[in-house]
């Protein structure tokens, strides 16, 4: 009789639980009143960290958001912006994987900020600012810069889609080991994508050129030329993004004759348009430890038109699945510079589809039958493509499958079918991954 009592006393003694057997409930922990937000201390940091790179004058952002004048003015679009998850633009879904240079807000600097303006938007005491935290990315150190050799004055309101051919400048075979885009007109650059036309694909390109009025040529899904699927990425720039490094002691292989494309899109914002003369900066080094491949992933017959890829229309959510392993393939689809059924390092995922695009996400389909998220682009927006470095590289082993799935929308008024292609009423449904082996 006297055990069940013991435990019964026992539990009575326990603090958590003490009110309850005495039947009150415990007194409610007294908590300290929130010091409230203010713009030097806590709002300034955070916008120098995630938005400083666009939200500047003369950047691409409508407006700049520099100072605490800046910030008050806009303080509604702020609230409503980070509410929505629309600024900073980061399109990866949150559950698929981590990646580097993180742009995005967690829930505690979106709770801070929309405190901030319904606190009424204080400015605070500038002493009292932290010291400034410089946005994380950038390239360590610059061995070539290549520019537009002529400026361009967008011609087409309010996307112009550019290509402009670069020669290679170097005299023996090199490493590219980072990359960074340096837009000339920051006001109407949206992105530029650095492709590489290897020294045999260089006079194919130059025609495209050379019938073309004026400075480059018109292109808009990639940089045209004898097959989109092939042609070899070296790097890509948004607004927000500052370059990087490539993963430690790898690069991408460039030989004497080669031309650098650079593919620019220009957007005016309904604005009268500016001259742009866009660089790009590369790191470079003699050897590396790992070759690095940037792979185009598609069905290989839907830009050759063997294998349909049809978007019919009227249909408001079509899809088109490319899954194929690649160990077995490897030194085929890589030219020689992988050996067949030696696994695969990923370190990056990037995904490409034209404006009908709605969602797109890259996965592993491994031996075993489990799934692995690369990239998921639950909302896609055509004006914010990237490629996004894995925190952590994953492995692709024998049996295991490289999946990317692409959704459309084409039931607008008036719609027709659409197909592969390069021109901006056709799509593509491409995912370009940074290997290592």
């Amino acid at each position: 009789m006297s055990r069940p009592f013991h435990f019964r006393a026992l539990a009575c003694a326990l603090l958590a639980v003490a009110a309850a057997c005495s039947g009150n409930d415990p007194a409610p922990t007294p908590t300290a009143p929130q010091t409230p937000a203010t713009w030097h201390k806590d709002v300034a940091p955070l916008m120098q960290q995630k938005c400083g790179t666009c939200h500047v004058e003369g950047g691409i952002a409508p407006f700049a958001l520099q100072t605490y004048a800046d910030a008050f003015a806009h303080r509604a679009a702020i609230r409503s912006a980070v509410q929505a998850r629309t600024m900073p633009p980061w399109p990866p879904a949150a559950d698929c994987s981590t990646y580097q240079q993180d742009r995005s807000l967690n829930d505690t600097q979106v709770a801070l900020l929309t405190r901030w303006v319904d606190e009424g938007a204080a400015e605070g005491n500038p002493a009292e600012a932290p010291a400034p935290v410089a946005p994380t990315g950038g390239l360590s150190r610059v061995d070539v810069r290549l520019e537009m050799a002529d400026a361009y004055l967008p011609q087409q309101s309010p996307d112009d889609y550019r290509c402009f051919l670069i020669d290679w400048p170097e005299t023996r075979t090199r490493y590219i080991t980072g990359f960074r885009a340096d837009p000339g007109n920051r006001a109407t650059v949206h992105h530029v994508i650095a492709f590489l036309a290897q020294p045999d694909e260089a006079a194919a390109y130059q025609a495209l050129d050379d019938a073309s009025a004026g400075p480059g040529y018109t292109c808009f899904g990639g940089p045209g030329g004898p097959d989109a699927t092939r042609a070899t990425w070296l790097g890509g720039w948004a607004p927000g993004t500052l370059g990087q490094d490539f993963p430690e002691d790898t690069g991408l292989r460039i030989e004497p004759g080669s031309k650098v494309i650079l593919q620019v899109h220009y957007n005016d914002h309904g604005q009268r348009a500016g001259s742009d003369r866009t660089a790009v900066a590369f790191k470079v080094d003699d050897t590396v430890r790992k070759v690095a491949i940037v792979q185009p992933w598609a069905n290989p017959g839907w830009p050759r038109g063997t294998v349909p890829m049809p978007i019919p229309a009227g249909s408001a959510d079509t899809s088109h699945l490319w899954s194929q392993e690649l160990t077995p393939f490897a030194s085929f689809i890589t030219g020689g510079v992988f050996q067949n059924g030696v696994p695969v390092t990923i370190h990056s995922a990037a995904l490409h589809m034209h404006t009908r695009g709605t969602r797109t996400r890259a996965e592993i389909q491994r031996a075993s039958g489990a799934r692995e998220c690369l990239l998921d682009i639950p909302h896609w927006d055509f004006h914010w493509q990237g490629s996004y470095y894995l925190q952590k590289p994953v492995q692709l082993w024998n049996g295991d499958r490289l999946n990317v799935e692409c959704h459309w929308d084409n039931s607008a008024p008036g719609a027709t079918d659409r197909s592969w292609g390069e021109g901006t009423d056709d799509e593509m449904c491409l995912g370009v991954f940074y290997l290592t082996q």
